[in-house]
């Protein structure tokens, strides 16, 4: 968890993968590229970047270190690209004093650049748009509280830090006007990981009548992967749950226990939306909707799309 964010992970396994490149012995090059990509690929399974670049770089890694390096800078430099495209088309989704909702941290600190989810947000408001974000905490690492907050507070919009478990209410009182989340993996059908508690959120879009997003690259869409059940979700430590930390007023960083002694705590990283929950999908060429045949289409005629 030093490094997170989809888009961040992906930078980053390109330039691990490319770093494998260029330390790999001539003599044992095939050997060690293979056992490095399989090393880095075991680190977040969920992630579909940490896959695309680290294939990217292996194939150019093939050639040369050279040719490695530059592949990586490459996916450095889309990273960026990315995210500001995606932030230009989705500010068209947000009108005039828009309440948004989001979940987690895809922003700033999550790629290289404005991020996808908050990419939008960032772009309204600084177009003069007045908006509102409402924060979910996103337990149990709190990246909302934590990151989505600290990006918003420094880029002087107003907002304010919901427990995971209010956006029902929010919702049935007419406080949320859109709704827009990142992604972790987007599958052939349209069917999106993201971190865990996006699915509740496009649940309860659904129900009470809000536009449901998903923001991403196409380095983020799957078409190997047919549906969200084939998506490899990624569970991390019960003690993510079972403790909580934070800098106490001397700015020192604690660990405390904050669940029953003794229980033990289940805590996948990541759940699936089904397709049919999203309302569309912000990527860099444009918003799509999440149909099979659109993405079907999509693939057999960019070859981008199909890396």
């Amino acid at each position: 968890m030093r490094v997170r964010g989809a888009g961040s992970i992906g930078v980053m396994a390109g330039y691990a993968m490319a770093l494998a490149c260029r330390e790999a012995p001539a003599s044992l090059y095939p050997d060690r590229l293979r056992n490095a990509r399989e090393r880095i690929e075991s680190t977040r399974p969920t992630a579909r970047n940490l896959f695309e670049a680290t294939e990217r770089v292996y194939r150019a890694g093939s050639s040369s270190p050279e040719d490695a390096f530059r592949e990586a800078q490459y996916i450095a430099e889309r990273d960026v690209s990315d995210s500001r495209q995606i932030g230009l088309l989705g500010d068209a989704l947000i009108r005039e004093g828009a309440r948004i909702l989001t979940h987690c941290n895809a922003g700033w600190l999550a790629y290289l650049d404005r991020g996808t989810a908050l990419a939008p947000v960032y772009h309204a408001h600084r177009a003069g748009k007045q908006l509102f974000v409402y924060v979910d905490e996103t337990r149990p690492r709190s990246q909302g509280a934590r990151l989505t907050a600290w990006e918003l507070q420094h880029e002087e919009i107003p907002h304010l830090i919901i427990p995971d478990n209010a956006a029902a209410m929010l919702m049935s009182q007419g406080n949320v006007d859109l709704v827009i989340t990142g992604a972790d993996r987007i599958a052939a059908n349209g069917d999106t990981a993201n971190k865990i508690g996006t699915l509740e959120k496009a649940v309860l879009a659904r129900e009470f009548g809000i536009p449901f997003y998903v923001a991403a690259p196409y380095s983020t869409f799957d078409p190997a992967c047919p549906t969200g059940h084939d998506i490899p979700i990624e569970e991390r430590s019960e003690e993510e749950v079972l403790y909580q930390e934070g800098p106490g007023e001397d700015g020192v960083i604690r660990r405390i226990r904050v669940c029953s002694p003794g229980s033990h705590a289940w805590n996948p990283a990541f759940d699936v939306t089904p397709a049919k929950y999203i309302s569309g999908i912000i990527t860099e060429k444009g918003i799509i909707r999440p149909l099979k045949d659109e993405f079907v289409k999509l693939r057999n005629q960019d070859k981008q799309f199909n890396v």
